[in-house]
C-alpha cells in the first residue's frame, strides 16, 4: 500500500539523506529493537508465563517464519530449543 503523495516521499527522503550514515543506522537499529518490543509484549500478553525460549520461537516467526517452508520451520524452532539446553560434558 501506498499512500503517501509522492511529493511528501521526495521531501521525506531528501530530509533523511541529510542525516548522516551514522545517524541513518542508528535510527534503523532503533525502530528494529521498538518492533521486536511490541512483538515480545505481543507474545507475553498471550502468555505472560511464556518462557525465554518461547519468546524467541515467537519471535523467529512472527519476523521470519513467512520466509521458511513447513520443514525449514520446525529445524530452526528445534536449534531455538536446543540452543536453550547447552549440553554439559
Amino acid at each position: 500500500m501506498k499512500d503517501t503523495p509522492p511529493d511528501m516521499d521526495v521531501r521525506y527522503r531528501t530530509m533523511l539523506m541529510q542525516r548522516s550514515g551514522e545517524e541513518r543506522l542508528t535510527m534503523g537499529c532503533a525502530m528494529r529493537e521498538t518492533a521486536r518490543a511490541f512483538v515480545e509484549s505481543s507474545i507475553l500478553e498471550q502468555d505472560p508465563r511464556a518462557t525465554p525460549e518461547t519468546v524467541r520461537k515467537g519471535l523467529f516467526l512472527r519476523f521470519y517464519g513467512h520466509e521458511f517452508n513447513a520443514d525449514s520451520q520446525v529445524r530452526i524452532l528445534a536449534a531455538i530449543e536446543s540452543a536453550s539446553h547447552p549440553v554439559v560434558k
